[in-house]
């Protein structure tokens, strides 16, 4: 397993398995504490997993914490997804950059996201199942989201939106995210 910064999100990295294939199929490490630990991230400091399953076309997000914020890693077990992270942490030298990534379970890579940035994904199979491990406990109090397709985000997700949870459809725009977070 290797570990890859992400350049236009400062403090994310991908973890790339390297796996293992035979007549009977294929093996491969997810998590490995030891290269986590390599990049400077604690790995004992992952205390909750979940679960996601989506059909072809479902958008989830774009999702993030208030108060001391969630840092996650995000992974495609099955089928595939576009994942999108968005840095909002206005001392980050990456505030407010994009990053677009096609997770599966073809090649198993897992995306750390930072504290204070906002991700969502849409489902480009289905199913399309997201394995998500975070670093605290969920309070749904904390929840925030924005609104997927706010034009100043210019995100350009690749298939007609199915399905959403009214939450996200009825999500604030980036700008008046960033009005509330101020006040």
């Amino acid at each position: 397993m290797k570990a890859t910064d992400v350049p236009a999100i400062a403090g994310a990295y991908l973890f790339e398995p390297t796996p293992y294939a035979d007549e009977r199929g294929s093996f491969c490490r997810t998590f490995d504490a030891d290269v986590v630990r390599s990049v400077g991230l604690d790995p004992d400091a992952f205390v909750q997993d979940s679960l996601s399953r989506s059909v072809r076309g479902v958008l989830r997000g774009l999702h993030l914490r208030s108060s001391a914020g969630e840092a996650k890693l995000v992974r495609c077990s099955y089928g595939r997804i576009f994942d999108v992270v968005v840095d909002l942490r206005t001392d980050s030298p990456t505030y407010r950059n994009r990053a677009f990534f096609e997770l599966s379970d073809e090649t198993q890579t897992t995306l750390y996201i930072p504290a204070g940035c906002a991700h969502g994904f849409q489902a480009l199979t289905g199913p399309a199942d997201v394995s998500y491990r975070i670093d605290r406990p969920h309070d749904p109090a904390e929840d925030v989201t924005i609104a997927f397709d706010d034009p100043e985000l210019a995100i350009d997700w690749p298939l007609p939106v199915t399905s959403m949870s009214r939450r996200d459809r009825e999500a604030p725009g980036l700008a008046e995210y960033l009005r509330r977070k101020e006040s």
